[in-house]
């Protein structure tokens, strides 16, 4: 568990960067141990004389590391700020003497939140095209491989294994094994690493899914390359940038029709992000 005071320091960080007021930051802090349980101690280091200027170095130990991310964040933005005027500002501000006044810093934060919301919107969209493109010069390459299909939709599919039976319906409860990657092989979910397949009805993830395993049957493997409407379009997902060309290996191990399913039988577990509906 993080502990008390690098999540209120956290907290209290960020609202003043975003001008929140300070009793929400308050509110994010857990709650206090109980009064029966002893605190942890920290381990003692020989740099200093006691506890008061080793909490004090850690504070603002967790404070500069905290910056430095989020001053690095911000450089990939195209915003560079002046880490000497920064330290500088904290060194003023607890000697009292402010360069700015209340208003003033108030004020700043304000146009540096718009500057920070402005070029983080920008950067999305210059991606989104960015993505758009690849994607597409990908799914182009990919159409060309032996036994690739592509749907309607716009959907490529190459079945590795047909399987046996019959393909699933939206209504049906599939559990599947598969991996998703990016087009350029980075990773972002994977139920063999996992060591559990996946269940979940068809019917309730991303629409690429939805159409693509309806090409292969129980016991089947199938490879989906799906285009960003039929995925996450230009909003994207943690780990999945805007207008993503998203490529799944999928095993398709199981139907489980809703009509022979068990009304009294617990619910699917949840899709993971990779496979959710929009």
């Amino acid at each position: 568990m993080k502990s008390l005071f690098k999540v209120t320091l956290l907290a209290t960080t960020m609202a003043v960067a975003l001008n929140a007021p300070l009793a929400m930051a308050a509110e994010t802090a857990p709650a206090a141990a109980p009064a029966q349980q002893a605190p942890q101690q920290a381990p003692k280091n020989a740099a200093f004389k006691n506890d008061d200027q080793q909490s004090a170095y850690a504070l603002g130990a967790s404070l500069g590391r905290y910056m430095e991310n989020s001053l690095k964040e911000q450089e990939k933005l195209g915003i560079k700020l002046d880490k000497g005027q920064l330290i500088s500002g904290v060194q003023d501000a607890f000697a009292g003497k402010s360069k700015l006044s209340d208003q003033e810093i108030e004020q700043t934060l304000q146009a540096f939140e718009a500057r920070v919301k402005g070029a983080a919107q920008a950067k999305m969209e210059k991606d989104a095209k960015e993505n758009t493109e690849k994607g597409n010069a990908y799914a182009t390459k990919f159409a060309k491989e032996k036994g690739v299909k592509k749907t309607e939709s716009g959907l490529l599919y190459q079945v590795e294994k047909e399987g046996t039976g019959d393909v699933p319906k939206d209504s049906d409860t599939v559990v599947v094994n598969y991996k998703g990657t990016l087009i350029d092989g980075t990773e972002f979910d994977n139920s063999y690493t996992r060591g559990e397949p996946l269940s979940f009805r068809l019917d309730g993830v991303i629409p690429g899914w939805t159409e693509g395993l309806k090409h292969v049957k129980k016991g089947g493997k199938i490879k989906l390359v799906i285009p960003p409407q039929l995925a996450y379009g230009k909003n994207g997902v943690p780990g999945i940038p805007a207008n993503s060309t998203l490529v799944f290996d999928v095993e398709l191990l199981d139907i489980k029709p809703a009509a022979k399913a068990d009304a009294n039988a617990p619910a699917p577990a949840e899709a993971p992000a990779a496979t959710q509906a929009k």
